[in-house]
């Protein structure tokens, strides 16, 4: 049986990413009922070398964004990088998923041959396009976006993993 490269990516980009702007939503909620500054919130990290709730939530929303855009061979629209609330973010987020289902399967199925080179900051990396999608795409949105929640259930946002992976 042959994957369906538009099954495994636009749909599972499409609900992580609705899963995310649920968690957001969350924060946003717990920020005004506790009386907290929502900027407290967005600009919190794990770690003194991680980046904040904000970046992760931007990086997962390009991983997803331009990873589709790769499979299918077109440019992605670029975001500015400058949300500092949660509505922003959330917007952001709804913004993306609404790129992501402009895509059609045929432009995506049959991408798994397709080869797809990345410039990093100190280095280049060449994938095929199914290896690109299992072994770099989607480990970085997973990552992002448990990284997100993270950060938001160590501020003390009551989440749980039934938000993490979203309705059934």
């Amino acid at each position: 049986m042959t994957i369906s490269m538009y099954k495994a990516s636009i749909p599972v980009f499409i609900r992580t990413l609705n899963n995310l702007a649920n968690i957001l939503e969350k924060g946003a909620i717990y920020a005004e009922t506790k009386k907290i500054d929502p900027s407290v919130l967005i600009n919190s990290r794990l770690s003194p070398d991680m980046f904040p709730l904000s970046k992760q939530v931007q990086i997962a929303s390009d991983i997803a964004n331009k990873g589709a855009a790769r499979l299918a061979g077109i440019e992605a629209p670029k975001f500015e990088d400058n949300e500092t609330t949660f509505p922003q973010l959330i917007d952001r987020i709804h913004q993306t998923i609404y790129h992501l289902n402009t895509f059609k399967s045929e432009q995506i199925d049959g991408s798994e041959e397709r080869e797809i080179t990345l410039q990093m900051r100190d280095n280049t990396l060449s994938f095929q396009g199914m290896p690109f999608l299992f072994y770099f795409v989607l480990p970085n949105l997973y990552f992002h976006v448990t990284t997100a929640y993270d950060i938001l259930r160590y501020c003390g946002v009551e989440l749980g993993k039934a938000d993490f992976l979203g309705q059934a």
